[in-house]
């Protein structure tokens, strides 16, 4: 089934249009992306509207929809409102989770149908993935694993945060990225116990761990791992945090296959780490799911008592953050399948020392 079926089904009593404004859903329905616009979807035709800086890619990628193009003369409500009136549209879903306060009200009073909430029976077909998308984050992984085997051999005493951040988001577009799923994670020493942490000016020196997690778009899919390597060795602390971690991760691995609800995933990880007692320091779920977007739903977290589906992809990310010490995270991605999952990050797991 194309995507935009997928749309389609969702129309009845409800609502007999969607107004797409978010690039994931417009790109999830076109199966194409397009920086800027707005999509319409009736049972009666589908409009996508953008542009003169996009026009010509649309008409060029986008298939399922008429390409119609905006300008000053021919504003978004404008040609919204051509198609409400040629396609009999009176209640228009929406994605309010994706709208601001403003961008609403200007809608409310310029078009000539009712706005309905309708982000979360929008967004709901991205949980499961088809194959033409597994084989995207397949190769998006792929980059990331050979970003991160390239970086081993540029971890080096002197160089501070920002200069092995610059390296990496380079190896990162150098061998195929498309653009970041987010902002690159590049810390050093004391700083890896922040989770999410910023590059600095520190200088990276012997004996410390380094925490780089990151990812890249391919056909506008997400990847994302991370690693902890060890700077010219590790004491005995940081070889025993990590190794928990690592046993975590795994013991969260074997919980996973689909039918098995989320927080059951995350359960099993965060046992291993709260019988090594080092629970008060894992505060973050054990996963998300990611897709278009880095975080999607639904996700194996303490939070989601749903059974995770058959197709759906989430990060496998325990971590044990020591504040002033040190952190460790390592973080695979994986797709859950009827009898366990794919892990389709293929890089190392064990400490690795540079």
């Amino acid at each position: 089934m194309k995507n935009i079926e997928k749309y389609l089904s969702l129309l009845g009593e409800q609502a007999d249009g969607l107004l797409l404004t978010s690039r994931y859903s417009r790109h999830y329905g076109a199966e194409y992306d397009i920086a800027e616009g707005v999509a319409i979807v009736s049972a009666n035709g589908c409009r996508y509207f953008t542009d003169s800086r996009y026009i010509e890619d649309a008409e060029n990628g986008i298939r399922g929809f008429q390409v119609i193009m905006t300008d000053r003369a021919h504003p978004y409500s404008q040609l919204i409102n051509e198609a409400i009136a040629d396609f009999g549209i009176t209640t228009l879903g929406f994605e309010e989770n994706y709208l601001t306060v403003a961008e609403l009200r200007d809608f409310e009073e310029k078009l000539n149908a009712k706005l309905i909430p309708m982000h979360k029976g929008i967004s709901s077909f991205r949980a499961v993935k088809e194959d033409w998308e597994l084989d995207n984050m397949r190769k998006a992984q792929a980059i990331t694993d050979k970003a991160f085997s390239e970086m081993l051999g540029r971890i080096k005493p002197g160089m501070t945060e920002k200069e092995l951040q610059a390296e990496l988001i380079y190896c990162l577009y150098k061998n195929g990225g498309e653009g970041l799923s987010f902002d690159p994670i590049v810390v050093s020493g004391p700083n890896t116990s922040l989770p999410h942490g910023v590059a600095t000016d520190r200088v990276i020196q012997e004996g410390d761990f380094v925490t780089m997690d990151f990812g890249v778009l391919y056909h506008g899919y997400c990847s994302d791992m991370t690693r902890t390597v060890a700077v010219g060795y590790a004491t005995e602390e940081m070889e025993k945090v990590y190794n928990t971690v690592l046993q975590a991760q795994l013991a969260g691995l074997s919980a996973t296959r689909a039918g098995v609800a989320g927080r059951e995933v995350d359960a099993a990880a965060r046992q291993v780490i709260i019988d090594a007692g080092y629970g008060d320091y894992f505060g973050h779920g054990y996963g998300h799911s990611l897709g278009l977007e880095v975080h999607e739903t639904p996700s194996p977290n303490a939070a989601n008592d749903q059974p995770m589906p058959a197709g759906a992809v989430a990060s496998a990310e325990p971590g044990i953050y020591l504040p002033g010490k040190f952190g460790v995270r390592i973080e695979d991605v994986v797709i859950f399948t009827a009898d366990g999952y794919e892990n389709i990050t293929a890089s190392p797991k064990n400490l690795i020392i540079v």
